[in-house]
């Protein structure tokens, strides 16, 4: 999502830059899966270079200037969309993430080992994981071996799964339907990673078809 300057101009002019000593709190949470990354303070000349680049920048404290997140490393974020809580003193920052955001190389600047996974966040990890591994070697990996048997081969295992499931609920086995629904659902991923898709984009059409 893109900002036009009239929506970026009533967003900077809604914040109550008084209150927060020209130095706006930003929350920044990752677009796909909802995870929280990381958060850091914008100025209002980095909101705007924020909407002019569509990559997110800071005003760092400890530089004393305008910092774009990921102008040495490449980690860059890239904006979606944002918004302003109801104090108008707080910023929520939606993100497509390039590379992890943590300078440690995590994906996110909290501490992994002290927080449990949403179920989300896990989903959009197995993801990316799937994604990469187009490119791993077939021998070594069956996600990779599914991708180098073509897409045929694919939509024959998601063909396969979908009766495992119906057949696992018919007999009433809830345990084995939960084991062959994960099955299902690995290799539809798998598939949509196939084809270029992703599973948000499933979740756009499902949004799309409750607004109807």
């Amino acid at each position: 999502m893109s900002f036009n300057i009239e929506k970026a101009n009533a967003l900077i002019e809604r914040i109550n830059w008084e209150k927060v000593d020209g130095l706006v709190p930003a929350i920044v949470q990752d677009f796909q899966s909802s995870q929280v990354l990381m958060m850091g303070y914008m100025n209002q000349d980095a909101l705007n270079k924020t909407f002019e680049t569509n990559n997110v920048t800071f005003f760092s404290r400890t530089k004393q200037r305008l910092w774009t997140k990921g102008e040495t490393s490449g980690n860059i974020l890239q904006l979606v969309n944002m918004s302003l809580d109801c104090d108008n003193d707080t910023l929520l920052v939606n993100v497509n993430p390039v590379g992890p955001t943590c300078h440690l190389g995590n994906a996110t600047c909290w501490d992994l080992d002290s927080q449990d996974e949403s179920q989300m966040v896990w989903l959009s990890q197995l993801e990316k994981l799937i994604a990469d591994r187009k490119n791993a070697d077939p021998e070594s990996s069956y996600t990779a071996s599914l991708y180098a048997r073509g897409t045929k081969r694919i939509s024959q295992k998601v063909g396969e799964e979908g009766v495992e499931v119906a057949l696992a609920a018919t007999s009433g086995d809830k345990a084995e339907l939960v084991c062959e629904s994960a099955d299902l659902i690995y290799h539809l991923m798998v598939l949509l990673q196939d084809q270029g898709l992703s599973i948000n984009d499933i979740v756009n059409k499902l949004k799309e078809r409750h607004r109807l």
